[in-house]
């Protein structure tokens, strides 16, 4: 499976998410590299269904689905603290066993 991570510029969450996706695909005991992808267009997001930066994407497909509109715009997630830049591992992790299943 193909992993990406979809930032746009100057994300400050995107050097945090890289490690992220790393950590959470080793913990899997998944093989691979991590392909990162600077959106830089309104189109660009549009035609991907960027939904925000950072968006975790494996199979071509964004483990967070969302029902927002496409945008170059920050993403938050939620956790038990409140909205986050960024998901917890352990949910990271999750999303990532669900989308290996389903592929």
């Amino acid at each position: 499976m193909d992993y990406e991570l979809r930032i746009i510029p100057e994300c400050p969450n995107s050097a945090p998410a890289l490690e992220l996706f790393r950590a959470a695909l080793t913990s899997e005991g998944v093989p691979g590299e991590v392909r990162v992808l600077e959106l830089v267009s309104e189109e660009q997001a549009a035609e991907l269904g960027f939904h925000g930066s950072p968006s975790f994407i494996a199979g071509n497909r964004d483990v967070f689905p969302s029902t927002a509109s496409p945008a170059l715009t920050c993403r938050v997630y939620p956790g038990k603290a409140g909205l986050a830049g960024l998901p917890a591992k352990e949910e990271l992790q999750a999303a990532l066993r669900s989308a290996s299943s389903s592929s």
